[in-house]
């Protein structure tokens, strides 16, 4: 029996607004808006793509439009909703990568109070779904919310534990698994890339990447631009294409066929996600012999060449066998007991966090979409 819920609010690819030439302006200007959300969301541990394209009022269009370009039904509305919104989203990324890191790492217990809040803001969308039109939650929804949450949580304690910490987090294959989970998190509202990312470990080093990468252009730095492209950009980037691709279109089918047991999985998602999300940490120095990324780390004078001449430097704790400085992201991190002050500082970033999330997802509902009609054949 399909479930799927007749409100505008649901993800019904045939519920596509009508739009005809002269209003492809005005769609390409708000899938711009929508893109450039939706490209800070997945830049930022806990805000959601999905959600952000929702206020926004093109979250209909779009997922209508990936199921059209992917049967090869190129309408204009379809390739115009895509391409603004593909095009603001990256233009967010390349821009705002360097920034963002540097605030995760450096005001880590700071940037995670926000992340909460943002966080905490998805579960009232997903509730609003799971309830539309009168209905009530039931076993399948509660049961299927307590699935997520075990497996999100779990992800996350096995994370902050150091789980797999002497794995390297690098490679071609594991970035393409990684930009894979991180598109398919990003499509449905509600559930964050970013955060999957920072999960799985891949986040910073994938900002660092794009960060690398863009300074590259700038410079015309061949060499930077080849190595960073092979090891980030091009597996991340194949990544997010196979996952907004196929597991989008996945996604929406499960929300077609089994709409009530799919958003409890997505509720117990959020709700798990704030487990990993635990403000008060900080990085802690390694010790002599530590394995960091797969390499063993000693206290030692990096050699830094410029010019064709070692330059002097500090001391400082470096990978041995290739010598390079560790940097600050690849430091393992370790909970700490916080003052007064910072508990009253986090509390006031996760009100804001909330309060944010809630302020756009309500400008969205405020001017909803109303479908006219079904896309075309």
């Amino acid at each position: 029996m399909n479930t799927a819920n007749p409100n505008a609010e649901t993800y019904n690819s045939s519920e596509v607004t009508q739009t005809d030439s002269a209003n492809l302006t005005v769609l390409a200007v708000r899938g711009g808006v929508g893109g450039v959300l939706m490209g800070l969301a997945n830049l930022v541990p806990g805000i959601s793509g999905g959600t952000m394209l929702l206020a926004a009022g093109v979250y209909p269009r779009f997922i209508a439009a990936i199921g059209e370009v992917t049967t090869l039904k190129f309408r204009k509305a379809s390739v115009v909703v895509l391409g603004s919104v593909v095009l603001a989203a990256l233009a967010a990324i390349v821009l705002l990568a360097g920034p963002v890191k540097e605030l995760v790492v450096n005001q880590r217990w700071v940037m995670y109070s926000l992340f909460i809040g943002l966080t905490l803001g998805g579960v009232p969308v997903v509730w609003r779904l799971i309830t539309a039109n009168g209905r009530k939650a039931d076993a399948s929804v509660w049961i299927a919310a307590v699935v997520g949450f075990i497996a999100m949580a779990a992800l996350a304690v096995y994370q902050s534990a150091g789980g797999g910490s002497d794995v390297e987090r690098t490679g071609f294959v594991f970035m393409l698994l990684a930009g894979v989970a991180g598109a398919s998190a990003m499509i449905l509202p509600g559930v964050s890339g970013g955060y999957l990312l920072l999960v799985l470990g891949v986040y910073v080093p994938i900002l660092a990447g794009v960060d690398a990468f863009k300074d590259g252009l700038k410079t015309q730095d061949m060499e930077v631009l080849t190595s960073v492209g092979l090891a980030v950009v091009l597996p991340v980037g194949l990544g997010v294409l196979l996952g907004v691709v196929g597991v989008s279109n996945l996604l929406k089918w499960l929300l077609e066929r089994f709409e009530k047991a799919t958003l409890g999985v997505l509720l117990g998602l959020l709700l798990g996600a704030v487990v990993g999300l635990w403000p008060f940490q900080a990085s802690v120095e390694p010790k002599e012999g530590d394995t960091i990324k797969a390499q063993v780390v000693t206290h030692a004078v990096p050699t830094v060449w410029e010019d064709d001449e070692p330059q002097p430097t500090e001391a400082t704790w470096i990978f041995a066998e290739s010598g390079e400085a560790v940097d600050a992201e690849d430091l393992p991190t370790a909970f700490f007991k916080p003052n007064a002050t910072q508990i009253g500082g986090a509390a006031g970033l996760i009100l804001l966090g909330l309060a944010v999330t809630l302020l756009v997802d309500r400008l969205g509902r405020e001017k909803p979409e109303k479908p006219v009609g079904q896309s075309e054949g």
